[in-house]
């Protein structure tokens, strides 16, 4: 495998910090601490690029807030400066990583994504003769961005970056989570938190090693299992064949792997189907005839336009966010069989002041 050698000194490139900033206000500008940071753009870049190249940044405590859709997950979100960093990170790993994927892994790539991910299953659904007769495996894994082991992750790295100065930055970001959270009763991932595993979910860095960690298992399900029709979207797996029998084998084999190299689990989710009953898929329920939106899905977009209903009428919002938000839902709609979903939600929407 080619190792990379002398990678450090272009994260800490003037010009690529620069860029990094640039990209991470994209969507922000209005925030204060992006203000701030922007007031005194050429000063805060320099400090940076000081600290890197003397080995004495450290990264600010995590800020810690809740999403509850899909599920309840905590996310923890870094000040603005340290994103820079993480964007310059990323910027300058992911055209090297980019060719170690497999083409059929689609979260978190340029070009990828759910809709490309929905359209990959599609296209080979409508592909396959008797496509109906066919069996899912769907294989999830336990608990993946709070379970992923520092140490494992930190060899992955190593196996095509030989910078030592690049490994400290790496190591000093990913065991910055060591600590960083206690136990939180009945929060997705972190009752049962210990050391020297977990990465945050919500910063760039853990996107990057999420696909690299789990690169591992795309490479051995190609070219140990020859998988023919395998995809996966993060720590979601799905792999088709004609063969029920052959599907619980696979199966067993992928979790001996997940365990054996990764330390990882699947979850309860991690099942065989037949194909005609459906298969769940990065937010819709796919057949070989149709897609749909999945249910759960929908209720949540339901919800979301009633809301915002209400906020419009209140004259808590403005119509520019309004419509944007229907924008995105037309968007994400087109992509499945949605016609009777559409004519329900968006029919008698009406947004009017009181």
């Amino acid at each position: 495998m080619k190792k990379y050698r002398n990678l450090y000194p272009r994260i800490y490139d003037f010009n690529a910090l620069y860029w990094a900033y640039r990209s991470a206000r994209k969507g922000k500008m209005d925030r204060l601490e992006v203000l701030r940071f922007t007031n005194r753009l050429e000063e805060e870049l320099i400090i940076l690029q000081n600290e890197l190249i003397w080995k004495t940044y450290r990264q600010s405590p995590y800020r810690e807030f809740y999403v509850t859709e899909p599920k309840r997950r905590l996310i923890m979100a870094l000040p603005f400066r340290d994103r820079v960093v993480q964007w310059s990170i990323y910027q300058t790993l992911l055209p090297i990583v980019e060719r170690k994927y497999i083409y059929d892994s689609y979260a978190c790539r340029p070009g990828k994504g759910t809709h490309a991910a929905l359209h990959r299953l599609r296209y080979w659904l409508r592909g396959i003769p008797d496509a109906h007769k066919l069996y899912v495996l769907k294989l999830d894994i336990h608990r993946y961005f709070y379970r992923v082991n520092h140490d494992i992750l930190l060899s992955l790295y190593r196996k095509w970056i030989d910078d030592e100065d690049l490994m400290w930055l790496l190591e000093h970001i990913i065991r910055a989570n060591d600590g960083a959270l206690g136990v939180v009763e009945g929060t997705e991932g972190y009752d049962d938190r210990e050391a020297g595993v977990g990465m945050a979910v919500g910063n760039l860095v853990s996107q990057l090693s999420a696909n690299i960690y789990l690169n591992e298992l795309d490479q051995f399900a190609k070219h140990s299992l020859r998988l023919k029709w395998y995809a996966r979207y993060m720590d979601d797996v799905l792999v088709l064949h004609p063969s029920k029998a052959e599907l619980h084998r696979v199966r067993a084999e992928m979790e001996e792997f997940l365990w054996t190299h990764l330390a990882l689990r699947t979850n309860n989710k991690t099942q065989v189907r037949p194909v005609s009953q459906g298969i769940e898929w990065v937010g819709f329920r796919v057949w070989p005839t149709h897609a749909k939106l999945r249910k759960s899905t929908a209720k949540r977009m339901r919800r979301r336009l009633r809301s915002l209903q209400r906020q419009y009428a209140r004259g808590e919002v403005e119509f520019q966010e309004v419509n944007a938000s229907v924008q995105s839902y037309m968007g994400m709609l087109k992509h499945c069989d949605s016609y009777r979903l559409r004519t329900k939600l968006f029919g008698e929407l009406e947004f009017r002041r009181e």
